[in-house]
């Protein structure tokens, strides 16, 4: 796991006014909250926030705060980011502080290894539903990424959340018949048996049609003979 340590500040005051001069300091307002203890009102230096959030994976990296009065750094996962819509600059960051042998709910990304042979043989396309996978655990045992090996993955195959493997102690947070990933057939043979599906279609709609009017042809000889 990512080495992650941010020093704060406390804040006097609330409010638009508060964050929007804190801001142009250059520090990002946040708040500290979770164990049962009071809400903290803190301050973050931009850059080295900013410069960290880019470096570590901020949904499951614990992040050591430096917080003034507490004797040992708070150990807390980022529960909410709020950003600038078109500077991207930090706007405010909530820390949810947590406790060794607590577990916690967070969410760890799925990084897919290797070519399926459906791709590379047969021209498949691979696709991912999940790309963050809910999980509830310990803080010792968040893992940074999950690895999914889809090398063995084959045309039409599908990987669902109950073909992974976790370490005793992490318990997935969705439905075990969730889909993680699987191997699509070519977009090109699709269309092919499409059109192939669509002929054949055209092929009965016609000869129903040709028979009904046979039928109707032959009604309409029939009534001529009465005359």
């Amino acid at each position: 796991m990512a080495d992650a340590r941010l020093k704060t500040e406390l804040r006097d005051g609330t409010g638009k006014g508060v964050a929007r001069k804190l801001r142009q300091d250059g520090r990002v307002p946040a708040v500290l909250y979770g164990a049962g203890q009071d809400a903290l009102h803190l301050s973050l230096d931009m850059h080295d926030t900013m410069h960290l959030f880019h470096r570590i994976s901020v949904d499951n990296t614990i992040v050591e705060l430096e917080v003034p009065g507490e004797k040992e750094e708070v150990s807390t996962l980022v529960r909410e980011i709020q950003t600038h819509s078109w500077k991207g600059t930090l706007l405010h960051v909530d820390f949810l502080r947590i406790q060794q042998g607590v577990v916690v709910d967070v969410d760890i990304p799925v990084h897919l290894v290797g070519v399926p042979v459906g791709v590379r043989q047969n021209g498949g396309i691979l696709e991912q539903t999940i790309h963050d996978l809910p999980i509830r655990c310990i803080p010792s045992l968040i893992p940074e990424v999950i690895e999914v090996d889809v090398t063995e993955l084959d045309i039409n195959d599908v990987l669902h959340v109950s073909d992974l493997t976790f370490d005793e102690g992490v318990e997935v947070a969705i439905p075990l018949d969730r889909t993680i990933c699987s191997v699509a057939v070519p977009r090109i043979e699709e269309e092919e048996e499409e059109a192939e599906e669509e002929e054949l279609l055209e092929g009965v709609e016609g000869e129903a049609e040709a028979e009904e009017e046979s039928e109707e042809g032959e009604e309409g000889s029939e009534g001529g003979d009465e005359d």
